[in-house]
């Protein structure tokens, strides 16, 4: 067996966790015409979402820009809560997007729009089955359990434009996990945890996703995005507890998304609640 020190896990970490070619990916995803416009690569920031909100409220980033960072030292989720991985084990980045044609009060569809795209560009890359949590987790299998290896969070910037950021886990060790309900797609069996190769499908299929969306005025039913995201939501069917807003709490079996993207639970009252803000806890199947 090849003697190992631990001490050689920093030096040997780009052969472990290589860097991303951020030139390799400029040439595959900006295009004339396409979405993505500008992208950057950083070595270590502490949001991304914080840092290209501010550059779009600057009017120095436009539609299509994208931040990806290498290390993120202080991302958030939803709820404030922190989001922290060792550099260069997953994906942390951050798009900017201004849908002028698409009604403000539509605008809550694009993190559940995010989502299917990424579970589409990972299912595609990774060959891993991504289910959504409503709202915005990334859930795969460990081991028979359902983990989360990722999130996304929805911003806006200024009066028209949102930044969307989105983190996943690609190489995290069981050891490196930051709670034991998470997970990553190694851990997940993926064929692939080629970041490059992983970014490049995610973000076209986020492309992809938000030119039908926006084509059809950002109906949800039109684009196909309430259907398909419902399809790949494991909350649906499920006995959930969602937390809301004033410390009041809801329990039911969760039936539907409607129209607004929000999560409707049927109680044991026999009422249907629409819920749109709140922390969803999956209980059991139902």
């Amino acid at each position: 067996m090849t003697p190992h020190n631990a001490s050689d896990d920093s030096r040997w970490s780009d052969l472990d966790r290589p860097p991303l070619n951020a030139a390799a990916l400029r040439r595959a995803l900006v295009r004339e015409g396409g979405l993505w416009s500008e992208l950057d690569v950083v070595q270590r920031t502490g949001s991304t979402n914080s840092d290209l909100v501010a550059r779009a409220v600057a009017g120095k980033a436009g539609e299509g820009a994208v931040l990806i960072a290498e290390e993120q030292t202080a991302g958030r989720g939803r709820l404030e809560r922190q989001w922290t991985a060792p550099a260069r084990s997953g994906l942390f980045f951050s798009v900017l997007l201004r849908p002028a044609e698409v009604p403000v009060d539509r605008w809550g569809w694009l993190p559940l729009l995010t989502g299917v795209a990424v579970a589409t560009g990972l299912s595609k890359a990774a060959g891993v089955d991504t289910a959504l949590k409503w709202p915005n987790d990334l859930l795969v299998t460990v081991g028979g359990e359902e983990r989360k290896a990722g999130g996304i969070l929805a911003e806006r910037a200024g009066t028209d434009g949102v930044v969307i950021g989105v983190g996943i886990n690609v190489t995290l060790r069981e050891a490196e996990l930051p709670v034991p309900q998470a997970g990553s797609l190694a851990l997940a069996n993926a064929v692939s945890t080629d970041r490059d190769t992983l970014l490049r499908g995610v973000l076209r299929a986020l492309e992809d996703w938000y030119g039908r969306w926006r084509a059809a005025g950002g109906d949800p039913v039109a684009s196909g995005l309430q259907e398909t995201y419902a399809a790949g939501c494991a909350t649906l069917g499920r006995k959930v507890r969602a937390e809301l807003p004033g410390d009041r709490t809801v329990v039911g079996e969760a039936v539907a998304i409607d129209g607004d993207g929000r999560l409707v639970i049927a109680t044991e009252a026999g009422v249907q609640e629409p819920v749109g803000a709140g922390d969803v806890v999956h209980l059991r199947p139902v």
